[in-house]
């Protein structure tokens, strides 16, 4: 029976986000793909080779799908910010692959190195990085003010992380997190329009005392 990598990636996703790393032989595979086990070792030698594979499969995967700072397009306003960040949400939430990834590196993030170093970019670092280039060019098009695109993006991923994590544990209470989140990107989203709205008060006083 001919097997691709897809389906060998998928599979190995399954079983490992099931039995963990250490709990996982090749054999577990084989039996999923209805193969036998030196069938797979013809495309990969060991458990290690596999699951380094593995992580290489699902960081193209995420980029591919997510998107990154090289790709992403910078909202025009304020609420094309909005939609951006509810896609993002909806999309890190429903997309099979990407939930199982979340277990699978939420569980192995203490045991193994690599699953350590993804989990902090993928909880942590890629997505603050994202918008931080994000905030970046809105500032440069005048669309909002901050000194610091860093800080900002993360005060405003981080809450964000947390209840995509709390979803994880308990998915019965989508629809609240949910209206978290939304409630959350409103509320930051009205902020910034309020600061930069006063900005432009000071800024029009200014030239007005000048006058």
């Amino acid at each position: 029976m001919k097997i691709t990598k897809s389906e060998i990636m998928n599979t190995a996703l399954d079983v490992f986000a099931q039995k963990g790393y250490e709990g996982t032989i090749l054999k577990d595979i084989a039996d999923q793909l209805n193969v036998t086990k030196s069938a797979l070792y013809k495309h990969y030698e060991s458990k290690e080779a596999l699951w380094d594979a593995l992580i290489d499969y699902v960081e193209r995967y995420y980029g591919e799908n997510f998107g990154g700072t090289e790709s992403i397009v910078i909202p025009n306003s304020l609420d094309e910010l909005e939609e951006l960040s509810l896609r993002q949400i909806r999309f890190t939430m429903h997309d099979e692959m990407v939930g199982k990834v979340r277990k699978l590196l939420t569980m192995e993030q203490f045991r193994n190195e690599r699953a350590k170093i993804l989990a902090t970019r993928h909880f942590h670092s890629d997505i603050v990085s994202l918008y931080t280039t994000i905030f970046y060019g809105m500032v440069d098009r005048n669309l909002i003010h901050t000194d610091n695109p860093e800080l900002l993006a993360l005060a405003y991923t981080a809450p964000i992380s947390v209840l995509i994590q709390a979803y994880d544990r308990e998915p019965e209470r989508e629809p609240e997190f949910l209206q978290k989140m939304q409630e959350h990107i409103i509320h930051f989203t009205n902020v910034l329009r309020n600061h930069k709205g006063e900005e432009k008060k000071r800024e029009y006083a200014g030239e007005y005392d000048c006058n």
